[in-house]
């Protein structure tokens, strides 16, 4: 029985029937699990697997460490920095003093500060090469050395200069108006190329009654917020306001700019010139020499490889770097005043130096020293050249069979008669691309003045006779003494200037009514006229080849493969650099083939700045600069007008076009600066990398500078694409549903088929395309997408690709002085009151 039953549940099963839920299988993505993977281990782990788990374990931790290690030696960076400006292992802490009012004197506040109860010890007397007001000061109280520059407002390119290396300005204001409108303009120059740590003084309030100081302070403080916003103001009326001032400037926080910063750069202490020839060292003044500059290394690491550029004269090599003896050491033992050196800046050395010999420290290696080369070498022969076909032989040998008679000199060979033009050819022939180029322009302005002459010429034709009458009896009621005054008047008035102005505003109001409009011309054909245009489908999307038609300029520049990844290693190869001449040391510099004018500008008491170039600085190619327009110059500024620039250490003129600031690959040219938004100047310049200010000058016939526009550098792009647009209107005729018949937009039927693959558009937003020709006078038949209205305007867009103008000249002549008056400044020529 037992056997039996067990073969009974033998032979039962569970049969799951056909409604029986089936559950789909875990898809393990065909690898093993983490239990199965330890299972087959046997707790064996392999290095990178620990690796990866402890650092996964330790991430939070590891985070936490290290941002604080950052955070500690970025303040350990910052408060060595700040600790090496002035003392013994760093450079002396350089602070130009400047005057922004007519009223307030510089002068007393130098003459204050090297005083014996402000704690100094003056050390030096014009320790700044070719400048009068300038000392050295030791604070052995401190453990600071300190070196002070006056600096005259008059030389706005040493002021600009001085401002660009000093760690410390000090602005000395006026007890009651601050600044004036010149000193105003003065601080738009400075904050647009970077302004450094500063300090506000002023003198006389301390004489003012007791109730009036509060007063004037107040009203001061309220004046100045509007530039320096929490800024502190300085009495310096005293020996204790002055030991104040220089514990302040020897501690404050220093700002830093960084076209300086990336770069070594240092102000001439004492200079040197021998020329090359010593037999014409007499008659020098045009002969090259050797330049010997003395200073403090400031910034990055100077070597002796890298060129220097020295603002205002231009780029020069090095031949070697000199170590000699610290005319400033920092002597916390000193308790006299020591005995300035005899002679200013021809001997800037004290009894030390003749003590201990001067060391070179390292010699240039012609093979590795950078070269002067700023343009590359063009070889006309490089261009593509190909067989003439046969038909262009044909022609050639027909053109050569076809004589010329014309009258030529007697004796002339058949080789000169050919040289020879005629007066028809020359005015029927056709322009060269270069010439149609430039004539764009001057054909648009002389049309434009055309118009507005028309419209003077179509008043009352009595009114001139009417004039005439007036101008009768005005002579005949004029005094001789108004007589006189208009005459004197009229003495100080550039008639030439006049008109030109005239022109150029009344351009600039054509150009503001009617953007971009051209009239087609009547004697001339619009396709010669026009046939360096083509028209877009769309100005976004339309390709335009950047490497097609390039001027013959651009086989003289340079062009970066990625100019942001060339710009970021070698700034970043610059800030860990560590060979060279170090920040804080004394050296003289070699700099051979020097011309004597940079020694005559020195002589004349003009400040020496000298800056040490980046890789490829001294290489053409084209620059592009976003500015904005300086609200005090209103006055129209035209492209490809020569205007004066600004950038970085360098100053230069050139001629350049103005576009849009857009994202797009293809850009828009402005025929005018724009005062309402940011404007990309583009030119010929050479290579600087960003960061830098810019500051763009118009200077006048009569030599003053204007400030026209400042702004910052935006990149090095020759590929970037600028197109001039012109626009050719005509008037609809005859209007019908969905056509129109247009006139006065071309005049003779092969224009007509030449533009008809153009689209056109209207001032209302239709837009169409030409159908056909209707006789031969201009008259062509349009389809647009909707009825046109009668008061529309039927317009067609047309673009060529421009280009700057080779202007380029690295020397800028000096700017007019300015005239101080009875405490005031004279502004008229300035136009800003």
């Amino acid at each position: 029985m037992v056997e039996m039953a067990a073969d009974g549940e033998k032979q039962q099963g569970h049969r799951p029937g056909i409604y029986k839920q089936k559950n789909k299988g875990h898809k393990h993505g065909k690898h093993r699990t983490k239990g199965e993977i330890e299972r087959e281990n046997k707790g064996r782990v392999s290095v990178t697997v620990l690796t990866k788990k402890q650092r996964k374990e330790q991430k939070k931790m590891d985070r936490r460490h290290k941002a604080n290690q950052l955070r500690k030696n970025k303040k350990d960076m910052v408060l060595t920095e700040k600790r090496r400006l002035g003392s013994r292992d760093g450079p002396p802490h350089l602070v130009v003093v400047v005057s922004l009012h007519a009223q307030a004197d510089a002068g007393a506040i130098t003459k204050l500060l090297r005083g014996e109860g402000a704690g100094g010890i003056v050390h030096h007397d014009r320790c700044i090469s070719g400048v009068s007001d300038s000392f050295g000061l030791i604070l052995p109280r401190f453990k600071q050395r300190f070196t002070f520059l006056s600096q005259s407002t008059a030389d706005m390119h040493s002021l600009l200069d001085v401002t660009k290396i000093a760690d410390s300005l000090v602005f000395v204001l006026d007890s009651t108006e601050g600044w004036d409108t010149y000193g105003d303009y003065c601080l738009s120059c400075v904050f647009a190329q970077g302004l450094p740590s500063y300090a506000l003084v002023c003198q006389g309030v301390s004489e003012l009654p007791v109730k009036k100081r509060v007063e004037s302070r107040r009203a001061l403080s309220k004046i100045t917020e509007a530039r320096f916003p929490d800024a502190r103001l300085f009495p310096l009326d005293s020996e204790q306001d002055a030991t104040l001032l220089l514990r302040h400037l020897g501690t404050q926080r220093q700002r830093k700019l960084g076209f300086r910063s990336k770069r070594s750069h240092l102000i001439a202490q004492h200079v040197t010139f021998t020329p090359n020839n010593p037999v014409d060292s007499t008659s020098g003044a045009t002969g090259l020499g050797t330049l010997c500059v003395s200073g403090y290394v400031r910034g990055r690491p100077l070597r002796v490889d890298r060129l220097v550029h020295i603002s205002g004269h231009g780029d020069f090599q090095l031949s070697q770097i000199d170590a000699p003896v610290d005319p400033l050491p920092l002597n916390l033992t000193v308790s006299r005043p020591l005995k300035p050196s005899k002679g200013g800046d021809v001997d800037m050395q004290d009894g030390g130096a003749n003590e201990a010999p001067v060391r070179v420290l390292m010699k240039a290696d012609p093979s590795n020293r950078e070269s002067l080369q700023a343009e590359a070498e063009v070889d006309p022969m490089d261009g593509e050249q190909t067989w003439p076909t046969e038909s262009e032989l044909l022609e050639a040998e027909e053109a050569r069979k076809k004589k010329r008679v014309m009258k030529v000199p007697k004796g002339t060979s058949d080789y000169q008669a050919t040289w020879i033009v005629d007066e028809g050819e020359e005015e029927n022939g056709d322009m060269d691309e270069e010439s149609s180029d430039n004539d764009d322009d001057d054909d648009m302005m002389d049309e434009a003045m055309d118009k507005e002459d028309g419209e003077t010429d179509s008043q009352d034709p009595g009114s001139c006779c009417d004039s005439e009458e007036e101008e009768e009896e005005e002579e005949e009621v004029c005094s001789t003494e108004r007589a006189g005054a208009d005459q004197r008047y009229d003495e100080h008035m550039d008639e030439a200037a006049e008109e030109e102005g005239l022109k150029r505003y009344r351009d600039a109001r054509a150009n503001e009514m009617f953007p971009d409009e051209v009239d087609t011309p009547l004697d001339t054909p619009a396709r010669i006229r026009f046939q360096r245009y083509r028209g877009l489908k769309s100005f976004r999307s339309s390709p335009w080849d950047p490497m097609e038609n390039l001027p013959l300029d651009y086989s003289r520049i340079f062009q970066f493969q990625s100019f942001e990844r060339t710009r970021r290693r070698i700034l970043a190869e610059a800030a860990a650099e560590e060979d060279g001449a170090m920040d804080g040391w004394y050296v003289t510099l070699h700099i051979i083939d020097v011309p004597f004018s940079v020694m005559e500008s020195v002589q004349s008491g003009k400040p020496l700045v000298l800056v040490s170039l980046l890789p490829h600085e001294q290489k053409m190619s084209v620059m592009h600069v976003l500015v904005r327009r300086h609200p005090s110059n209103t006055e129209p500024i035209k492209s490809k007008e020569e205007l004066v620039f600004h950038c970085g250490f360098r100053r230069f003129r050139a001629s350049p076009i103005f576009s849009q600031h857009t994202s797009a690959d293809k850009h828009k040219m402005e025929r005018f600066l724009r005062p309402d938004s940011p404007i990309v100047v583009s030119l010929y310049a050479p290579i600087t990398f960003p960061p830098s200010g810019v500051l763009l000058f118009k200077q006048r016939n009569d030599g003053i500078q204007d400030l026209v526009a400042t702004g910052s550098l935006l990149s090095c792009d020759p590929q970037r694409v600028v197109l001039k647009r012109i626009v050719l209107s005509g008037h609809p005729f005859k209007i019908n549903r969905r056509s129109a018949v247009v006139r006065y937009m071309f005049f003779n039927r092969d224009d007509i088929m030449w533009f008809k693959p153009v689209e056109l558009r209207t001032k209302w937003g239709r837009r169409g395309h030409i159908k056909e020709a209707l006789g031969t006078h201009g008259h062509m038949k349009c389809v647009f997408d909707n009825q046109l209205r009668s008061q529309d305007t039927v317009l067609m867009n047309l673009y060529k690709r421009v280009y700057p103008r080779w202007t380029y000249d690295p020397y800028v002549p000096a700017p007019l002085t300015w005239v101080k008056r009875e405490g005031t400044v004279e502004m008229e020529d300035l136009d800003m009151e």
